[in-house]
Protein backbone atom coordinates (compact mmCIF):
# COMPACT_ATOMS: atom_id res chain seq x y z
CA UNK A 1 0.00 0.00 0.00
CA UNK A 2 2.68 2.63 -0.30
CA UNK A 3 1.67 4.10 -3.35
CA UNK A 4 -1.79 4.88 -1.59
CA UNK A 5 0.24 6.61 1.29
CA UNK A 6 2.08 8.96 -1.18
CA UNK A 7 -0.68 9.84 -2.76
CA UNK A 8 -2.43 10.02 0.67
CA UNK A 9 0.72 12.50 1.64
CA UNK A 10 1.18 14.43 -1.39
CA UNK A 11 -2.77 15.12 -1.29
CA UNK A 12 -2.65 16.11 2.04
CA UNK A 13 0.15 18.27 1.51
CA UNK A 14 -2.24 20.15 -1.94
CA UNK A 15 -4.98 20.45 0.94
CA UNK A 16 -2.62 22.12 3.37
CA UNK A 17 -1.11 24.34 0.52
CA UNK A 18 -4.85 25.24 -0.54
CA UNK A 19 -6.07 26.35 2.75
CA UNK A 20 -5.09 29.67 3.04
CA UNK A 21 -6.30 31.68 1.35
CA UNK A 22 -2.69 33.94 0.39
CA UNK A 23 -1.48 30.99 -1.09
CA UNK A 24 -4.98 30.49 -3.31
CA UNK A 25 -4.62 34.10 -4.78
CA UNK A 26 -1.20 33.32 -5.27
CA UNK A 27 -2.02 30.54 -7.11
CA UNK A 28 -4.48 32.25 -9.18
CA UNK A 29 -2.46 34.80 -10.39
CA UNK A 30 0.52 32.38 -11.61
CA UNK A 31 -2.35 30.66 -13.16
CA UNK A 32 -2.44 33.72 -15.57
CA UNK A 33 1.34 33.56 -16.29
CA UNK A 34 4.67 33.65 -14.82
CA UNK A 35 5.39 36.09 -11.75
CA UNK A 36 8.46 37.07 -9.96
CA UNK A 37 8.18 36.89 -6.04
CA UNK A 38 7.37 40.78 -5.52
CA UNK A 39 5.06 40.53 -8.38
CA UNK A 40 2.85 38.21 -6.08
CA UNK A 41 3.22 39.92 -3.20
CA UNK A 42 2.06 43.22 -4.50
CA UNK A 43 -1.56 42.40 -3.47
CA UNK A 44 -0.71 41.54 -0.02
CA UNK A 45 0.33 43.20 2.85
CA UNK A 46 3.16 40.81 3.93
CA UNK A 47 7.04 41.28 4.22
CA UNK A 48 8.73 39.31 2.05
CA UNK A 49 9.81 36.11 4.45
CA UNK A 50 5.97 35.55 4.87
CA UNK A 51 5.96 35.58 1.18
CA UNK A 52 8.84 33.59 0.61
CA UNK A 53 7.36 30.98 3.44
CA UNK A 54 4.07 30.61 1.71
CA UNK A 55 5.55 29.71 -1.84
CA UNK A 56 7.76 27.43 0.10
CA UNK A 57 4.40 25.79 1.06
CA UNK A 58 3.18 25.64 -2.31
CA UNK A 59 6.36 24.35 -3.73
CA UNK A 60 6.53 21.85 -0.78
CA UNK A 61 2.67 20.85 -2.30
CA UNK A 62 4.16 21.08 -6.10
CA UNK A 63 1.50 23.43 -6.82
CA UNK A 64 4.72 25.86 -7.80
CA UNK A 65 8.39 26.08 -9.25
CA UNK A 66 11.12 28.60 -8.85
CA UNK A 67 13.23 28.96 -11.83
CA UNK A 68 16.91 31.05 -11.71
CA UNK A 69 17.57 33.23 -14.33
CA UNK A 70 20.44 35.39 -12.68
CA UNK A 71 18.88 37.16 -9.74
CA UNK A 72 15.13 36.72 -11.27
CA UNK A 73 13.81 34.43 -9.79
CA UNK A 74 10.17 33.40 -12.03
CA UNK A 75 7.57 31.75 -10.25
CA UNK A 76 4.82 29.33 -12.35
CA UNK A 77 2.31 27.21 -11.49
CA UNK A 78 2.43 23.27 -11.97
CA UNK A 79 -1.37 22.35 -12.42
CA UNK A 80 -0.24 18.15 -12.04
CA UNK A 81 -1.17 18.48 -8.14
CA UNK A 82 -4.81 19.67 -8.89
CA UNK A 83 -5.51 17.12 -11.25
CA UNK A 84 -5.03 14.98 -8.47
CA UNK A 85 -7.36 16.58 -6.38
CA UNK A 86 -9.65 17.01 -9.29
CA UNK A 87 -9.43 12.87 -9.64
CA UNK A 88 -9.92 12.15 -5.68
CA UNK A 89 -13.23 14.57 -5.89
CA UNK A 90 -14.49 12.98 -8.89
CA UNK A 91 -14.84 9.94 -6.67
CA UNK A 92 -16.90 11.24 -4.98
CA UNK A 93 -19.59 12.59 -7.76
CA UNK A 94 -22.00 9.58 -7.56
CA UNK A 95 -22.61 10.08 -4.00
CA UNK A 96 -22.91 13.72 -3.99
CA UNK A 97 -25.55 12.96 -7.52
CA UNK A 98 -27.43 10.82 -4.97
CA UNK A 99 -27.79 12.89 -2.79
CA UNK A 100 -28.92 15.82 -4.81
CA UNK A 101 -31.30 13.91 -6.97
CA UNK A 102 -33.16 12.61 -3.72
CA UNK A 103 -33.60 15.80 -1.94
CA UNK A 104 -34.81 17.31 -5.27
CA UNK A 105 -37.27 14.71 -4.90
CA UNK A 106 -38.36 15.48 -1.69
CA UNK A 107 -38.51 18.98 -2.70
CA UNK A 108 -40.69 18.25 -5.46
CA UNK A 109 -42.83 16.01 -3.01
CA UNK A 110 -43.37 18.93 -0.63
CA UNK A 111 -43.86 21.41 -3.53
CA UNK A 112 -46.98 19.22 -4.73
CA UNK A 113 -48.28 18.70 -1.29
CA UNK A 114 -48.35 22.98 -1.06
CA UNK A 115 -50.24 23.35 -4.16
CA UNK A 116 -52.67 20.36 -2.83
CA UNK A 117 -53.26 22.21 0.10
CA UNK A 118 -53.60 25.71 -1.06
Amino acid sequence: MPVLEDRTDQLSEVFAALAHPVRRAMLARLGEGVATVNELAKPFDLLLPAVSKHLKVLERAGLVTRGRHAQYRPCTIDAAPIREVLAWAEGYRPLWESRLDRMEQHLARLQQQEERNA
